[in-house]
């Protein structure tokens, strides 16, 4: 990817990978595989291929991934959304539009990468057009879900369009792209890119639920709610509630500013409607139809996809 290459940008990018720290000094320790990336694997070794043949789809949508991180993280005015300080806060907003920008075409010209792996040229390009689509629709699934911060009602059926472009569409050119990687035909890709979709939209979910709660259920996490954030637990309840629940979540949403109290009022709101549980039920009924349309898998692979939808639909990382 960018080993091998010098300069800034590259050290800000290192930084951002967790491999250096703000010195560009070495961190030990290695990076969890993103959800997108291991979808790539799996879905090459599903197929009875060496999913060492989807290592470029796997590099490339993890780079994708990490470009709309950053960016995400300016937008939302996260200064530190993991164990380090974000690009922005570290260099200024300016610096991480540019690392997020060549996040992006790093991620691209990875994807190219195929080639090398005697992928032949039309699929290398199927594979490329893919990700560029893939791109666009996260930008639009971005620029509804900061659309809806400034709405108060949002329908479920607004949530999932925006969830499936936001989520959707770069988990579903991973499952697709890996399944060109492995030589499969253009019906068993059309079922891998509906798989794609579907597991990306339970991931998207389940993140949107430790938003709330916690990643591990034991505290939560509120730096997207209050950016007034549009979850599905949220989406649901203003969706169904009755009258005065609806007008007890607004008035708190009506606030210019949102306090550490407003929070915890408004989860105990969402876990007398039930909203949790029923989020999640969501995300397990997409894992369930990610993998009932799925064609030309052995049972071995269809268990090992089934293992990966469970750790999405509890928020894996």
């Amino acid at each position: 990817m960018f080993e091998s290459r010098e300069g800034f940008l590259y050290d800000v990018l290192r930084y951002h990978m967790g491999w250096v720290d703000q010195q560009g000094q070495p961190k030990s320790g290695t990076a969890p595989l993103s959800f997108q990336s291991a979808l790539a694997l799996a879905s090459c070794d599903a197929l009875g291929v060496d999913f060492r043949n989807a290592l470029p789809v796997a590099a490339s949508v993890d780079l994708i991934y990490n470009f709309t991180l950053v960016h995400g993280d300016v937008q939302s005015n996260r200064a530190e959304p993991g164990d380090r300080p974000s690009i922005w806060w570290v260099w200024g907003p300016a610096q991480a539009i540019n690392a997020g920008d060549g996040l992006h075409a790093l991620g691209r010209t990875t994807m190219m990468r195929l080639a090398q792996n005697d992928v032949p040229a039309d699929r290398v390009l199927r594979a490329v057009r893919s990700l560029d689509q893939a791109c666009l629709s996260l930008c639009e699934g971005q620029y509804m879900d900061l659309q809806f911060q400034d709405q108060m009602l949002v329908s479920t059926a607004d949530y999932m369009d925006m969830v499936a472009r936001k989520a959707g569409a770069l988990a579903s050119c991973s499952a697709e792209s890996a399944a060109l990687a492995a030589g499969a035909s253009d019906e068993v890709c059309a079922g891998f890119t509906d798989m794609g979709r579907s597991m990306g939209m339970a991931w998207q979910i389940a993140r949107d639920i430790d938003d709330l709660w916690g990643e591990h259920g034991d505290g939560m996490t509120p730096s997207n709610v209050l950016n007034k954030k549009k979850s599905l637990p949220l989406v649901h309840t203003l969706e169904t509630a009755g009258v005065s629940t609806k007008r007890e979540l607004g008035a708190i949403y009506m606030k210019r500013v949102l306090e550490s109290e407003d929070i915890a009022k408004m989860i105990e709101i969402l876990d007398s409607a039930g909203a949790r549980q029923i989020s999640q039920a969501k995300a397990q009924e997409l894992v369930g139809k990610a993998l009932a349309g799925l064609d030309g898998v052995s049972q071995e692979g269809m268990d090992a996809l089934a293992s990966l939808g469970q750790w999405a639909a509890a928020g894996g990382r």
